[in-house]
C-alpha cells in the first residue's frame, strides 16, 4: 500500500474519485473541493498549489484513503485504513503543512509518527462535528417571518455576514464576493426575513455525488435566541433536497453548545467527530 501525492487536480480525481463516491456524506469536504478545482482551477482556493492524495494497493490500485489541502487551509485526511496514519505523515513531511484535520481517533498515531519525523510540537485545534440529515424536522412552531432565496440585492449584506461567520470560527475569509456570486447561480443561500429584514441566512454547496453540505449559517448578534437561524437552516436544507440532494450534511464546532443542540432538532444525526492539530516547524 502506498501514498500517492500530487497536485495534478485530474489525476485526483481520477484515481480518488470513485472512493470519494463511495461515502459522500464522509467525503463532503473533498468532493466538493475537488469539484471546484475541476471547474475553477487548481489555484480556485490560494496562489500556492494543492496537495492531492490517494493510498491504494500497489497490485490492485484500490484505493480506501485520500487527503486534500488547499493552502492556507488545514490539510484534510479521510477515514484511512490504520497502516495509512503514520505512512501520510512520512509522505507529506515534504510538503510541511502546517494544520492536519483528521478523525479524533487518528491523532495521535499521526501525531507520534509527524514529531518523531519532523521534531516541533502538535497543538489541538478545533473540534467539530459532521450530521447528517435523517428526516427533515421543521421547527414548530416556526419564528416569525418568511423564507426566501437570496438574489443580487442581498449581495453586500451577504458578503458582510460571510466575513463576520469566518471572524466567529477564526478562519480567514477566502474571495467572499465570489463565493457568494457563485451560490446565488443556483439559488444556494437561503435568507429568513421578518417584515421585509433579512434576519438570519444559510447556505448549501452544489449536489455532487448526490450530497449537499449546510454551511454559512449566521445570524446577526441582534437577531439572536430567536428561533431564526433553526428557520433558515430548514430552508436552505429544503432547498437542497429540491435541488435533488439525497444526503444533506452540516459540520458544527463541538465548542458551540448552541448549534449542537439545533441540528438534532432539525433531525441531523451525528456522524463523526474531527479535530484539527496544529505543527510546530
Amino acid at each position: 500500500m502506498t501514498w500517492h501525492i500530487t497536485s495534478d487536480v485530474s489525476a485526483f480525481a481520477e484515481n480518488a474519485g470513485p472512493f470519494l463516491r463511495s461515502s459522500p456524506v464522509r467525503h463532503t469536504v473533498l468532493l466538493t473541493v475537488t469539484a471546484s478545482l475541476l471547474s475553477k482551477g487548481p489555484h480556485a482556493y490560494g496562489e500556492s498549489d494543492p496537495i492531492l492524495g490517494w493510498w491504494a494497493d500497489d497490485r490492485t490500485q484500490e484505493v480506501s484513503g485520500a487527503l486534500l489541502q488547499t493552502p492556507p487551509y488545514p490539510l484534510t485526511l479521510t477515514e484511512v485504513p490504520p497502516a495509512a496514519v503514520p505512512e501520510a505523515a512520512a509522505a507529506l513531511s515534504p510538503h510541511r503543512p502546517t494544520a492536519v484535520n483528521m478523525l479524533v481517533g487518528d491523532i495521535p498515531a499521526f501525531t507520534a509518527a509527524w514529531t518523531a519525523r519532523n521534531g516541533g510540537t502538535a497543538h489541538a485545534g478545533r473540534q467539530s462535528r459532521l450530521f447528517e440529515l435523517a428526516e427533515l424536522t421543521p421547527p414548530d412552531p416556526l419564528p416569525p417571518g418568511a423564507a426566501r432565496v437570496a438574489g443580487p440585492a442581498d449581495r453586500a449584506l451577504l458578503i458582510d455576514w460571510f466575513r463576520s461567520f469566518n471572524e466567529y470560527i477564526g478562519e480567514e475569509p477566502p474571495n467572499l464576493a465570489a463565493l457568494v456570486d457563485d451560490r446565488m447561480v443556483y439559488g444556494g443561500i437561503a435568507l429568513w426575513e421578518v417584515d421585509g429584514t433579512p434576519v438570519s441566512t444559510a447556505a448549501y454547496t452544489r449536489p455532487e455525488a448526490g450530497m449537499a453540505r449546510i454551511q454559512y449559517v449566521w445570524t446577526p448578534p441582534e437577531h439572536r435566541r430567536q428561533g431564526f437561524a433553526g428557520a433558515a437552516t430548514t430552508a436552505a436544507t429544503r432547498n437542497a433536497l429540491d435541488a435533488g440532494a439525497t444526503d444533506v450534511v452540516l459540520f458544527t464546532d463541538l465548542a458551540n453548545p448552541t448549534s449542537n443542540a439545533l441540528y438534532p432538532r432539525l433531525g441531523y444525526r451525528p456522524i463523526e467527530d474531527r479535530a484539527v492539530v496544529e505543527f510546530s516547524r
